[in-house]
């Protein structure tokens, strides 16, 4: 999957997830919808692999379920930065759960774009 078509998948799950659930996950508009995508993955290009490191130990502990809270810390940094009236979620457990929701839907289009070209 293409940069781009990962920026444009995460930014229809932050509007899907927002239409779904408009009392936990609030998204001003498409736009902004892009661009809490395009500032996540920066994030995640920059400051998670730092915080990865750092919990390895805890990670271990827990099999790799530390990886989706520090996925939904990425998460809050993003609508931090971008303010929380323009993107934001009503508390770090449903971050948690976009996390999870976004990792699941991430695999499934990978795994569909994996299967699509192999078969060339």
């Amino acid at each position: 999957m293409t940069y781009l078509q990962r920026l444009i998948a995460n930014a229809l799950i932050f509007i899907s997830l927002s239409v779904l659930f408009p009392s936990y996950v609030y998204v001003e508009s498409l736009t902004m919808a892009i661009a809490a995508s395009f500032v996540l993955s920066i994030l995640n290009m920059l400051v998670k692999p730092i915080l990865t490191l750092l919990s390895l130990p805890l990670n271990i502990l827990t099999l790799g379920l530390f990886s989706f809270v520090i996925s939904a810390g990425m998460l809050q940094l993003t609508s931090n930065l971008l303010g929380n009236y323009r993107f934001g979620f009503s508390s770090f457990a449903v971050s948690v759960l976009v996390a999870i929701v976004m990792a699941l839907i991430n695999v499934i289009v990978s795994e569909h774009n994996i299967d699509k070209y192999a078969d060339r």
